[in-house]
């Protein structure tokens, strides 16, 4: 099985899984083009869309007038037109040798899903290394459950994320965190990565859990940092995630 994020657009990946036998999926194609130039003689049987964003299923239509027999799987929105597989919370999706389960993580859009399967996280906008997607239609209190939900799946498994955001919400992290060493490890290793040329993903969740603060609004350090930021005490892990995605939203470091 070998696993490739193919950079499109200004900063999105679509993720293209392939096994030995050359069949292929790939997770939110926001283009077409970057798919098409990687195939080469695979055969793709299916699309993955996490959520309606134009910059995640734009390149669909086309991928479908290329491989005509793939299945989409996609969640029940109105805005995502493409014929499809409609999924739901729980649901279990079978893909050739594959198979994952559908999360339904809302906040960041209000129908966003996430596929588990693999040993992979497919999340979309949900979840970013070291960060979290802007809340454009869900809560705070949405937001926040859906990241446990994720936080709680096994800590080996690969965050696969729509966008390379990695750099820019490192300086965020050490903003908010900065006393973490893990985080100030981790943000050196991606800073190689992206010298290099080469992606920052996947995470692992296990990195996630120790330096994405977003993920630890309850540890000590975090919450303090957000109460100076505020300037006053929080009520609970809702009121102080909410108040992190506000600073992080301003935030122009």
């Amino acid at each position: 099985m070998s696993l490739r994020a193919l950079p499109a657009l200004q900063d999105n990946y679509v993720w293209l899984l392939a096994d030995d036998a050359g069949r292929a999926l790939v997770v939110d194609p926001g283009e077409a083009a970057p798919v098409l130039a990687a195939a080469g003689g695979l055969d793709l049987v299916a699309v993955l869309l996490t959520h309606h964003h134009p910059d995640h299923i734009g390149g669909t239509a086309a991928l479908l007038r290329r491989w005509p027999g793939a299945v989409v799987f996609a969640p029940e929105d109105e805005r995502i037109p493409e014929p499809c597989r409609r999924v739901v919370d729980g649901a279990r999706i079978e893909i050739g040798p594959w198979a994952f389960e559908v999360l339904a993580v809302p906040g960041h859009t209000r129908s966003h899903v996430a596929y588990f399967g693999q040993g992979l996280l497919f999340c979309g906008d949900t979840l970013f290394s070291l960060g979290c997607g802007r809340l454009f239609e869900g809560t705070p209190a949405q937001m926040h459950a859906s990241l446990s939900r994720l936080a709680a799946l096994p800590p080996d498994t690969r965050v696969c994320c729509g966008h390379e955001y990695t750099e820019a919400n490192a300086r965020f992290a050490l903003t908010v965190d900065g006393s973490n060493a893990a985080l100030h490890r981790h943000a050196a290793e991606v800073e190689e990565l992206r010298e290099a040329g080469k992606p920052s993903l996947p995470s692992t969740l296990a990195i996630e859990r120790a330096c994405n603060p977003f993920l630890r609004v309850e540890a000590a350090d975090v919450r303090a940092a957000i109460e100076r930021h505020l300037g006053r005490a929080t009520n609970d892990a809702i009121e102080a995630f909410a108040a992190l995605r506000a600073w992080k939203d301003g935030f122009s470091g």
